[in-house]
């Protein structure tokens, strides 16, 4: 009887806990992109996706969970309902409708290059070369881009941008694509090798939250986002994130990921 008794607790225990589990709102994404995706000095997720998942979060009266999931590894997640949603800055592609429904696009991004300053690159086109090598996150949305538009360049595939930027400085690339902030960036960083050249009459991508096919989440986002945006919730969220920012692309004229 009291071994009977253990068991009735020990279950009642794990079906609590497993509830409060089921409970949360678990987000993915790769904690490896500030201000967007970062942590903070004691290892915590911290950047704009957070806050913008603890709004949503919010919004459901739900708790929120971060998981660190490297990049290639966040569409699996979702498809073995390892997370319930992605906010990872994430473009909207065609590629990656087929794996995943996406939220309204929150925000848009530009891509640009960051090329080698003895490179003899001056614009874009001169990347669509047989002898210029352009280096891609792989899975990245400049890596699709590339492939599509810069056909005759050889395309050096790599699993994080920091090894890309490195092949530029090195001068093993000519160029590494990836969104403007980055590129900007790594460009201040960098002013002694590196130089900036972005690509005329582009369209701006969107990124947007990723959910498992089918989930009932998206929209529900799409109902929050739609209210967050008629709060003005994203400028609280610059002010604390993203001012230097939003001050030098004003300066350059970029059109910002909120506007």
């Amino acid at each position: 009887m009291k071994k009977l008794l253990v068991l009735l607790l020990l279950s009642l225990m794990f079906a609590g806990c497993s509830d409060k589990q089921s409970d949360a709102l678990v987000v993915g994404m790769e904690l490896a992109y500030p201000p967007f995706e970062t942590k903070d000095d004691s290892g915590n997720p911290m950047g704009v996706s957070v806050e913008l998942a603890k709004a949503f979060g919010e919004y459901l009266g739900r708790e929120v969970i971060i998981e660190n999931i490297n990049w290639t590894g966040l569409i699996p997640a979702l498809q073995t309902d390892k997370v319930d949603l992605v906010i990872s800055s994430m473009t909207i592609t065609e590629v990656r409708k087929e794996s995943v429904d996406f939220s309204d696009g929150y925000a848009k991004a530009y891509l640009a290059f960051l090329v080698n300053k003895d490179s003899p690159v001056t614009v874009s086109s001169d990347l669509n070369n047989t002898d210029r090598t352009i280096a891609v996150k792989t899975g990245s949305t400049g890596d699709f881009y590339v492939t599509n538009n810069f056909p005759l360049a050889k395309v050096l595939r790599l699993d994080d941008e920091s090894a890309a930027i490195a092949e530029v400085i090195n001068g093993r690339a000519d160029a590494f694509i990836y969104d403007q902030l980055t590129i900007v960036r790594n460009y201040q960083q960098y002013p002694d090798k590196t130089k900036t050249v972005f690509i005329d009459n582009q369209q701006p991508e969107f990124w947007g939250a990723a959910f498992k096919k089918g989930s009932p989440l998206v929209a529900q986002f799409n109902a929050f986002l739609k209210k967050f945006k008629e709060d003005k919730g994203f400028e609280p969220i610059v002010e604390q994130y993203l001012k230097e920012e939003k001050e030098l692309f004003d300066d350059l004229g970029f059109a910002f990921f909120f506007d």
